[in-house]
């Protein structure tokens, strides 16, 4: 899905991410290593008040995708989000940029989905994610329009 979404700009690149998964966490630090070194920060949106920095982003929203805010505001999710951060990094920008073809932003978009409506069954809650309060154990089936 293009970015149509805009936002409190940051100043610099921001990642949102369920810092309440494991596997998000360990991707995570992949997604910050390809990455340029100190341009895109990783913010779990669990933290308390990371989400009101942004208005217009959701729990719902960020609990079905991560989301990349750029420096002036924009808004991407999921697949498109990890081609974007990556991509500050010019020489995985050329790589990054495959993900433009036709037929294959459609295919890693679908995988994302797939992968991110399963993600706490891959490889379960971060063990210091706490309780589970207001339904952030619960995955979440349902997309975005």
């Amino acid at each position: 899905m293009p970015s149509v979404l805009q936002t409190t700009p940051p100043g610099h690149f921001v990642v949102l991410y369920d810092g309440a998964c494991r596997f998000c966490q360990v991707q995570m630090g992949k997604l910050i290593a390809l990455a340029r070194p100190g341009a895109v920060e990783a913010v779990n949106f669990q933290e308390p008040g990371v989400l009101a920095r942004f208005p217009g982003l959701s729990h719902e929203a960020c609990m079905a995708a991560m989301h990349l805010v750029t420096p002036d505001g924009r808004v991407y999710r999921g697949a498109e989000a990890a081609v974007r951060a990556a991509a500050t990094r010019p020489v995985v920008g050329l790589f990054a940029s495959v993900y433009y073809l036709p037929g294959v932003r459609q295919l890693c978009d679908a995988i994302y989905r797939l992968v991110a409506a399963h993600r706490y069954r891959i490889m379960g809650r971060a063990a210091d994610a706490g309780e589970c309060v207001n339904g952030t154990c619960a995955l979440h089936a349902r997309r975005e329009p």
